[in-house]
């Protein structure tokens, strides 16, 4: 275990190297993730604006799509993986729709609050909040967690969302949704992604206080509890080698979800289906029965 406690006193922490460098390039898998949107469209979203993170691959890609088809404009965030970013702007383009790019770390306060500046600048609004980009390390060991990658992780886990409400939080009107990414390793556990699930936990507290917070003005604050998702975080990384092969095996379904399976969630979170729900998580897991 490390005693190093350089970071502690730092604003921002770099990315960890003790990893490779997540959540990787979608662009580069073998067995590409299925994001394509599998209805066709309603205009459950026409006219809205939306900021979805993580939205260069995995989850946010399918999201950023559906919303597109679904009638929305996109703001696709996204760490560092250009080609994958891209992608998914051009095929929000192919749904009839408008994207803007944003690269950047949202753990940095200044990065999230110009990515609200932008999509104001670009479309004098925002209706919908999607917070999904994360990052996770495993680790068998609770002392094999450097006080570096704790601090990153939670940094680009949940201090990331509250700095990108914060920045929205001026600009979101009555009828506005937020949608939080949470996991179903805050309600199962999960014994090599410790720092991980802690921050799920946390956003899952986040999401219900929020709601709270907010449903006076008419804003609905909700979460998703994604199972193990084929998506590049998990082999880049995200997972240890050998336990790629079973990856997702394990759940009642006997196999892991694609993000296309996921992304109807958010939506539904995100339009008025949902009128009625704030406060809630939905649990697309493939059969975990989990409380909450």
């Amino acid at each position: 275990m490390t005693t190093d406690t350089e970071t502690v006193d730092q604003a921002f922490v770099e990315e960890t190297n003790e990893e490779p460098r997540m959540p990787g390039h979608e662009s580069q898998m073998d067995d590409k993730p299925e994001w394509q949107p599998r209805y066709p469209g309603s205009g459950r979203l026409k006219g809205k604006v939306a900021i979805v993170t993580g939205a260069d691959s995995g989850i946010g890609r399918a999201t950023a799509i559906l919303f597109a088809r679904e009638g929305a404009k996109v703001a696709i965030a996204y760490l560092e993986e250009d080609d994958d970013a891209q992608f998914t702007a051009d095929r929000v383009a192919d749904e009839g729709s408008e994207a803007i790019l944003h690269r950047g770390d949202l753990g940095d306060p200044d990065v999230g609050k110009a990515l609200v500046d932008k999509t104001i600048e670009k479309w004098g609004k925002l209706d919908v909040l999607v917070n999904n980009a994360g990052e996770q390390h495993p680790d068998e060991d609770v002392t094999d967690i450097t006080v570096q990658q704790l601090q990153r992780t939670f940094q680009s886990n949940i201090f990331s969302m509250f700095y990108l409400v914060q920045a929205a939080r001026p600009h979101l009107k009555k009828g506005a949704a937020i949608v939080n990414c949470t996991s179903v390793t805050m309600y199962k556990g999960a014994p090599i992604l410790l720092d991980y699930s802690a921050t799920k936990g946390a956003i899952t507290a986040f999401t219900r206080s929020l709601s709270e917070n907010l449903i006076e003005h008419g804003i609905r604050v909700n979460a998703v509890a994604p199972g193990p998702i084929w998506t590049p975080l998990n082999p880049s990384g995200g997972q240890p080698p050998e336990k790629m092969d079973d990856f997702g095996k394990d759940t009642p379904m006997g196999r892991p979800g694609q993000p296309n399976e996921v992304a109807p969630a958010f939506l539904f979170l995100a339009c008025e289906d949902s009128s009625y729900m704030s406060g809630q998580v939905l649990h697309p897991n493939g059969g975990i029965v989990v409380n909450g």
